[in-house]
């Protein structure tokens, strides 16, 4: 791989981080301080245990160049499997990855760019930002720049390198809140404010404390407008806040959320002012417009007159339509991946990556996509690509290309998008395979003629924590030991109902629990009477009311949770992508170290 120069503060961890590896490795460093050190490197333990690790590299709002996607090819090959995992928090994963490589690993990354600092570990994780901000025809603001400008404030900042537990942060450009602002502990949402003079003053609203989990928590408004000016300010001074009062004792309750319960918003609130009001005493008061701001703008693509926009994301619905079939595969696709709109003329498409798996080869050929159609790339959080910037003319080249790599399936976003976190493929707190189920799922939905229903979301998560976030999505499950006939069984939780968007949250409702092997058809009854019942530009929770709400669907598929007898059916004590009798076998969580 052709290399550039590496930015110093960049060698400095990664030469930091070779000499403590050798400490460790020679048994001078002790266990617990050196995973504290990785973790916070972007370092992670799988649940193969020994020296196999997972490295996250930080994709601060998803954005990337060509070269650094040229270069995630050269790591999975180099030193992982031959692919890479886009996570629901706009990270790139690699698996498997020997501990002894991670150096080396890290100064390929650091060449192009890429950083694996704080991704991990009790930090201001990676900054997340709705992928279409700058071509979205509803935003209030490109929220590009504010996120790169968060992004570099608070990397190797002091503040926040030994936090109670970690820190989130999100932004979206507008009220839609294709970033998914609500369930961060800082969640940014572009907004007005309109004066008595006339004038309308752009700016943002900030909610905090949001947080999924075993127990989510919606996030709330901290005050009516934030201006432009005092955004960073806003920010630090709540991870201040949550720095002096988080639960250092109690991993399990340190979450910003958790302040909530313990001190009340309204001294949250008081607190966080407080902060704000003398932060300008600081030497790194972070006040003003922020230099990133000011050189790449943060002005919004704004709506083209006479064009009603079709844009895809989370919590919109407009123009939506109702069913792709029968048409060519192209105009499907057209229909289902194509957002248009922006008053400046171009259009974006999405890139359909199965579970977010992406090869190496898949890596190279983005890659040259980017540079052949000189369009921008980012990744999303429901771990696909979406190329931006492009031309009408552009449209055929794209899909041929993505075609040809097995990226141009239709509905992604959509019904066919199930999205899932690792589960016991490598996570020590997964219970069940996640990404098996997925798989499943997706596979009965192509059987039933179902892939490309509009306007519904599935999120899988291995275990309560809900890493793959399936409280918020239309149709949740959360995997569970179960006992059937005197043996542990691998089992889901269904949960129905949930929304993010239009500064508000629903998590999803219980509707009942399921074997992992019925599960799939537990999806495919919902989303089939979804698809015949819903009316023209219904939401899945608006149909859900109309039909009685979440415990009437349930009813229709209670004989869907028996377990047979094991040898009547043998593959129902058996998880998905296992050989064996099923064993919720659970590890020391680095999650919570």
């Amino acid at each position: 791989m052709l290399q550039r120069e590496i930015d110093p503060a960049l060698a400095a961890d990664i030469e930091k981080f070779d000499v403590q590896l050798q400490r460790y490795l020679s048994g001078e460093l002790e266990e617990d301080v050196f995973r504290v050190f990785r973790l916070n490197n972007g370092i992670y333990g799988q649940r193969q245990g020994g020296h196999d690790q997972m490295l996250r590299v930080k994709v601060p709002y998803g954005s990337l160049t060509p070269d650094q996607i040229d270069m995630f090819g050269h790591i999975a090959d180099e030193y992982s499997r031959g692919w890479g995992h886009i996570t629901t928090r706009q990270n790139m994963q690699f698996h498997f990855v020997q501990l002894e490589r991670v150096p080396a690993a890290l100064r390929d990354l650091a060449s192009v760019g890429l950083t694996s600092r704080e991704a991990c570990g009790d930090t201001v994780r990676n900054v997340q930002g709705c992928h279409l901000a700058g071509a979205c025809p509803y935003e209030v603001l490109d929220i590009s720049a504010w996120a790169e400008a968060a992004f570099r404030h608070f990397l190797h900042n002091p503040l926040a390198q030994r936090l109670p537990r970690k820190f989130t942060i999100n932004f979206s450009g507008c009220a839609t809140d294709c970033g998914q602002a609500m369930f961060n502990d800082v969640g940014v949402i572009a907004t007005t404010k309109h004066h008595e003079d006339g004038t309308v003053e752009p700016g943002f609203r900030v909610f905090v404390a949001g947080g999924l989990g075993a127990n989510p928590h919606p996030a709330l408004a901290l005050e009516e407008f934030t201006s432009r000016e005092e955004l960073l300010p806003t920010i630090e001074a709540i991870l201040r806040v949550f720095d002096h009062n988080g639960n250092r004792e109690n991993k399990l309750r340190a979450r910003m959320k958790w302040l909530i319960d313990t001190l009340g918003f309204e001294e949250v609130q008081r607190q966080v002012f407080k902060e704000r009001r003398f932060l300008l005493a600081s030497s790194s008061w972070p006040g003003g417009i922020p230099d990133e701001v000011q050189k790449y703008g943060d002005e919004p693509a704004g709506l083209a007159k006479g064009i009603v926009p079709t844009p895809i994301g989370q919590g919109i619905e407009r123009s939506v339509p109702v069913s792709l079939v029968g048409r060519d595969a192209f105009a499907r696709w057209e229909a289902a991946n194509v957002v248009r709109g922006a008053a400046k003329g171009t259009v974006s498409a999405y890139g359909w990556a199965k579970l977010g798996d992406i090869t190496s080869a898949q890596f190279r050929a983005i890659a040259s996509i980017q540079r052949e159609l000189g369009c921008e790339v980012r990744v999303t959080n429901r771990q696909n690509f979406v190329f931006r910037g492009l031309t009408e003319s552009h449209l055929k080249t794209l899909y041929s290309r993505l075609d040809a790599i097995g990226m141009a399936e239709p509905g992604a976003e959509l019904s066919r998008d199930v999205v899932a976190c690792p589960g016991a493929d490598t996570c020590n707190l997964a219970v069940t395979q996640s990404r098996g189920l997925a798989d499943a799922i997706g596979a009965r939905l192509e059987e039933e003629g179902l892939a490309e229903v509009p306007g519904l979301r599935t999120n899988i998560s291995g275990c309560t924590n809900s890493c793959g976030q399936h409280h918020t999505s239309d149709i949740g499950f959360s995997g569970a030991e179960r006992r059937a006939h005197g043996a542990s069984v691998p089992g889901y939780t269904m949960l129905l109902g949930g929304y993010v968007g239009e500064e508000k949250i629903h998590f999803g409702e219980r509707a009942l629990r399921l074997p992992a092997k019925n599960a799939p058809e537990a999806a495919v009854r919902v989303i089939r009477r979804f698809n015949d019942e819903r009316q023209a530009g219904e939401s899945f929770r608006g149909w859900m009311e109309r039909a009685g709400g979440v415990k009437s669907i349930a009813d229709g598929l209670r004989d869907l949770d028996e377990f047979p007898l094991p040898d009547e059916a043998p593959d129902f004590y058996v998880d998905y992508g296992e050989t064996g009798p099923y064993v919720a076998e659970t590890g020391e969580s680095e999650c919570a170290t």
